[in-house]
């Protein structure tokens, strides 16, 4: 499928917000709203636009404290394990295979120390993981919901 600018710059809003109206989109990158219906209809039809969702403030919830860590796998581990386990834990937001030593990277949220430290230990139980190593996550500096160009 063909991507053009426009395509993407009307991803881009959608991505910064997905609750605004064709109408407003359209005017944004000069097409009637029609048009940008006609546009995002095709881009889900093609599978670029997978869905729509909220975007939920963690700290709103109260998991306020997070980490990102890396697994170290036995022997013959594949990606398609480490993602089913992953997907067991609540706690999981992000799990990600990786270059360098690490099998994969997973990134844990938690309502706080005891809660990210009961979940890490989850995680290291499950009969695959050799080790893991640490980061937890002092401050967010950037954070970006999509992909493409800014909007802004």
């Amino acid at each position: 499928m063909q991507i053009d600018a426009v395509d993407q710059r009307i991803i881009a809003l959608l991505v910064a917000d997905a609750r605004a109206s064709y109408a407003e989109i359209g005017s944004r990158v000069s097409l009637s709203a029609p048009a940008v219906k006609r546009r995002v209809d095709r881009l889900r039809a093609a599978g670029v636009i997978k869905g729509f969702t909220a975007v939920v403030d963690p700290a709103a919830v109260g998991w306020t404290t997070e980490a990102f860590v890396e697994l170290f796998c036995a022997g013959r581990t594949t990606p398609a394990q480490i993602g089913v386990v992953a997907r067991r834990h609540p706690e999981v937001v992000g799990a990600y295979t990786v270059s360098g030593e690490a099998d994969a990277l997973v990134h844990l949220r938690a309502a706080d120390m005891n809660h990210l430290e009961q979940a890490l230990e989850k995680l290291r139980a499950e009969p695959f993981v050799t080790s893991t190593r640490s980061a937890i996550v002092l401050s967010r500096l950037v954070e970006s919901p999509g992909v493409g160009p800014s909007t802004r």
